[in-house]
């Protein structure tokens, strides 16, 4: 009997528990979604789809990355830091950047606000070119150093490429140095971290899934970072992985055009900073020494700061700096990019910065290594050409580089590609650069791009036929998790 009346009751306890679940977890995702269009998919989400819609909610749109970095940033202690006595201040950064440039300070004052580290003077910049100019200057650095070696990367494959910097990482770990090495799980096999952990190297995995052995290019929440800082002195950054495939001038299949950056001086000091977050938030443990000690000394005259992204406490950084000078440009805007999917606060600033009368000039491949990413580029292509923003087709192999000056004098690069994924998503590194000399050289290769490329008008992006659009419209709906 007491069934039976609990039965006919069932449909309206059911009910009344869906409710009492859809309402904390709707407020919560309207009270902690940034973007109003996912408050209102989730919201959505969870009133029609009831108890499957909260359960699905609490599983993907809460962003644990943020909640677990906060818990271990708050529990452990900081490594042992000295203050910076090289913080460039905006009288010297103005200094720097006369004649012509000076107005350009307003940029630093940006960064001074959201990457949360000084913009810091007495630094060397170096660019280095393709694998070719990269590789071996980061070999003999690990090669060099004597108390620490320290390479955070999102790829790096057992081929030949790689096997090289095994083996260095492994001579460095044996001759005493320290030696940490952080590899991403979607981007790197294990057997990479089999093999160093084999010559006693201390290996971590970025965030590896619940559900392993699941991998894709698309998973979100990647460590994307590319780092490699020996003795605290010498760092390298840039959009180069490691692996055969940025070897342009080896025979094979699959060639990436790429840049990557030398660094030397106090800035590199934010890159021991970065990467001993990282660990910490990886393994629980901050990296702890003298080796870790900053030790750079003033060695060139470039003014320099390394701004970190992630998903938790510094969402938007990237964003903002890039929105901030683009904003501030008076003559140029130069950007080249694999991925050029920018969220519209770029390209109103890109917008805006054309109408004003400056020249805006976007690179990007002309085949892409993902037909999804090239579709859904091409269906935003109006959005910059209809204004006077110039677009530009590289040529092949497949340019992997990120790269942006503004107005020859301040230069950003890093991990971080122009799409949303980066801005949003994933763990990224960006340095940018105020220096007339190194935007000149930057300013230089991509002319040399330039010159190679063809420019996309409005008509070609317009004379599609109506299947293409629609298919690159499709595709530009999952431009967030490109």
């Amino acid at each position: 009997m007491l069934l039976s009346r609990l039965w006919q009751f069932l449909p309206l306890i059911v009910t009344i528990g869906a409710i009492a679940i859809a309402v904390p977890t709707s407020i919560h995702a309207i009270l902690h979604k940034r973007d109003p269009r996912a408050a209102v998919s989730w919201s959505g989400l969870i009133w029609l789809v009831p108890i499957g819609g909260a359960l699905l909610y609490w599983m993907f749109g809460v962003n644990r990355v943020a909640r677990r970095a906060g818990k271990l940033r708050r529990r452990r202690k900081s490594i042992e830091r000295r203050k910076p006595s090289t913080i460039c201040t905006q009288e010297e950064l103005c200094e720097a950047l006369t004649p012509g440039a000076s107005y350009l300070g307003a940029v630093a004052k940006v960064g001074d606000r959201v990457a949360l580290r000084p913009l810091l003077e007495g630094n060397r910049v170096s660019m280095l070119v393709n694998g070719e100019q990269a590789y071996p200057a980061m070999l003999e650095a690990i090669d060099a150093a004597c108390k620490s070696v320290a390479l955070e990367v999102y790829i790096m494959e057992l081929d030949e490429t790689g096997k090289k910097f095994v083996d260095a990482l492994i001579r460095a770990q044996k001759r005493g140095c320290k030696v940490l090495v952080l590899i991403d799980y979607v981007g790197s096999p294990l057997s990479v971290a089999r093999a160093l952990r084999d010559g006693g190297v201390t290996v971590a995995v970025f965030l590896p899934p619940i559900l392993a052995p699941l991998r894709n290019r698309y998973m979100n929440l990647r460590n994307h970072r590319k780092i490699l800082i020996c003795d605290g002195r010498v760092g390298f950054t840039g959009g180069i992985n490691i692996r055969d495939s940025h070897l342009i001038e080896k025979p094979g299949p699959h060639h990436e055009q790429d840049t990557h950056f030398r660094l030397e001086g106090p800035v590199a000091d934010h890159l021991v900073d970065t990467f001993a977050d990282d660990w910490a938030f990886v393994t629980g443990e901050v990296p702890s020494g003298p080796e870790w000690l900053p030790c750079a000394e003033e060695v060139g005259k470039v003014n320099a700061r390394g701004i970190s992204f992630d998903p938790g406490e510094n969402f938007d950084s990237l964003r903002l700096v890039v929105s901030g000078a683009v904003t501030a440009a008076r003559k140029s805007v130069r950007i080249v990019s694999p991925y050029f999917i920018p969220d519209q606060s770029i390209i109103v600033a890109l917008n805006v910065a054309a109408l004003r009368g400056v020249q805006v000039d976007i690179l990007i491949p002309a085949k892409n290594d993902s037909r999804l990413v090239q579709w859904a580029s091409t269906a935003m292509l109006w959005q910059v050409l209809i204004n006077g923003c110039r677009v530009w087709l590289t040529s092949e192999p497949f340019d992997h580089s990120k790269l942006l000056v503004v107005d020859d004098a301040w230069v950003f690069f890093g991990s971080a590609n122009m799409d949303v994924r980066s801005m949003r998503l994933n763990f990224e590194f960006n340095v940018e650069c105020f220096d007339l000399e190194l935007a000149g050289v930057v300013s230089l290769h991509i002319e040399g791009k330039l010159k190679r490329a063809r420019e996309v008008t409005l008509k070609e992006v317009d004379g599609r036929s109506l299947p293409v659009k629609l298919r690159d419209g499709i595709a530009r709906l999952f431009s967030p998790y490109l």
